[in-house]
């Protein structure tokens, strides 16, 4: 990743809109920043969530709140709770779906 030139900038991310993702379950909650190419979210995941699609793109995720669980197209499943964070790239074993039983609140970047 490569951040382009930008000015200094801070980000209230009460005041950025609301994008609704309906899951297959549930939904998501994104609030979107791009800086050139760069994707930053702040993304809450309702009770119940479970994502509509499997994810092909890289990502750098944050657990702000609550929990949420990653699984992967292989079969593994990660349980990841506030304060832990995943990588992965575009490349590899980046198939994902992630899901919510009682709703989290995430920080990713892509």
């Amino acid at each position: 990743m490569k951040i382009p030139p930008t000015a200094f900038t801070s980000v209230d991310w009460t005041k950025l809109p609301r994008e609704r993702h309906v899951g297959e379950t549930g939904y998501a909650d994104w609030r979107v920043l791009m800086i050139g190419d760069i994707r930053v979210r702040l993304v809450e995941y309702s009770a119940d969530y479970l994502a509509d699609h499997w994810c092909e793109r890289g990502h750098i995720l944050l657990v702000l709140s609550g929990e949420m669980d990653t699984e992967l197209r292989d079969g593994r499943r990660v349980r990841l709770s506030a304060g832990v964070s995943y990588h992965v790239s575009d490349d590899g074993d980046v198939a994902h779906r992630s899901s919510s039983k009682d709703g989290a609140t995430l920080f990713i970047v892509d």
